[in-house]
């Protein structure tokens, strides 16, 4: 007799444990249940339960996994007595550590990512390596982030499709397009939708993101989210029409993401670089700041301190009388010049008047 497993299945953070204990994804549970990643999650949050023949698989491949796990904590605890001594914890980790942590599981995934939504290697690599810096910059608040991974995949996917890039001279050639001509068509098709739809549609079918968080990344509505998948799903499918099924969209999104085999830096050295550019700025600013206090302290200082009437306009002088021109010498002139022509030539030492 076959045994069925109709019965409830355990909490959504049961499932989630089962799951890990195994070190299982949930995209491999995903393809042992034939059904999708976004469906999973859904299943180990409780947004949703499943029904039908995927419950029954769902709740055989969970009995499995408890059953490879061992007993329960209650079952463990009440067969083994009084509970060992804990081991000590580990030392929490550094903030470096934490942040090579986290660029050394997102970076590869999301430069590949980024080419999706570009179609250019060169900027995929520069948008994820800015997006990392600003996270190292403002590292306190990443950290304490529900998703620090998603806050570092919103901030590159907001600069890779930044309309600025157009302007740049190293970014107004093509790039060499992919080998395989499939490729070509699919990476032509994303190019040709408008940069929201290309992301929604990478995050939805490329990343595997669900609606409700789709829409919180996309900063939409999940009815507006829905029907930019729809209408960009149908967009892709009138260019290659093999890609109408949402699967195979998936995968082939996967496969070109993958073949072209692009690299992020090393985590030390976005991290040097963003110290430096962060080093840079400050002193830019300090300077700027040193310039305005210089240049209103010049100002205060040859400013003049009281009022100063300014000089009116010049204007011509009327009513002067105009000079009169000479006129014939009377007899008394005549006889003083003659005199005087008649004296020494500096004329008397003393001149003194004399009788008429």
């Amino acid at each position: 007799m076959t045994q069925t497993y109709a019965g409830p299945l355990p909490p959504p953070d049961e499932r989630r444990r089962l799951r890990e204990s195994r070190a299982l994804t949930q995209a491999q549970v995903a393809r042992r249940l034939g059904v999708s990643r976004a469906t999973v999650r859904a299943w180990e949050r409780g947004r949703s339960t499943p029904s039908g023949p995927h419950h029954e698989a769902y709740a055989r491949l969970l009995a499995d996994l408890a059953d490879l796990a061992g007993p329960t904590a209650g079952q463990a605890s009440a067969a083994a007595g009084p509970p060992a001594p804990r081991a000590p914890e580990p030392p929490p980790l550094t903030p470096d550590q934490a942040f090579d942590a986290l660029y050394a599981f997102c970076a590869p995934a999301l430069v590949r990512q980024t080419y999706l939504l570009t179609g250019r290697r060169e900027l995929a690599r520069e948008a994820v390596e800015r997006a990392f810096q600003l996270a190292w910059q403002r590292w306190p608040e990443v950290a304490r982030d529900r998703d620090p991974g998603g806050w570092v995949r919103a901030t590159a996917y907001e600069y890779a499709v930044s309309p600025w890039h157009r302007f740049r001279p190293r970014y107004r050639t093509p790039e060499p397009p992919p080998a395989d001509p499939a490729d070509r068509a699919l990476l032509d098709a994303l190019l040709s939708l408008p940069p929201s739809y290309r992301r929604t549609l990478v995050l939805y079918d490329g990343v595997g993101l669900d609606l409700p968080e789709l829409a919180a990344e996309t900063e939409a509505s999940t009815p507006a989210a829905a029907g930019r998948v729809t209408r960009a799903r149908e967009a892709v499918a009138a260019y290659v029409p093999e890609l109408a099924d949402p699967a195979a969209l998936h995968r082939r999104l996967t496969e070109l993401a993958s073949t072209e085999r692009l690299r992020a830096d090393a985590p030390t050295t976005v991290r040097t670089v963003g110290e430096r550019r962060n080093v840079f700025w400050t002193r830019a600013a300090i300077a700027f700041t040193v310039a305005i206090i210089g240049a209103t302290g010049l100002t205060l200082r040859s400013a003049p301190t009281h009022y100063e009437a300014p000089i009116a306009p010049a204007q011509a002088v009327r009513g002067v009388p105009v000079a009169p021109a000479m006129g014939p010498l009377s007899k008394a002139e005549q006889n003083l010049r003659a005199k005087l022509h008649r004296e020494q030539a500096n004329g008397p030492q003393r001149l003194a008047p004399e009788p008429g």
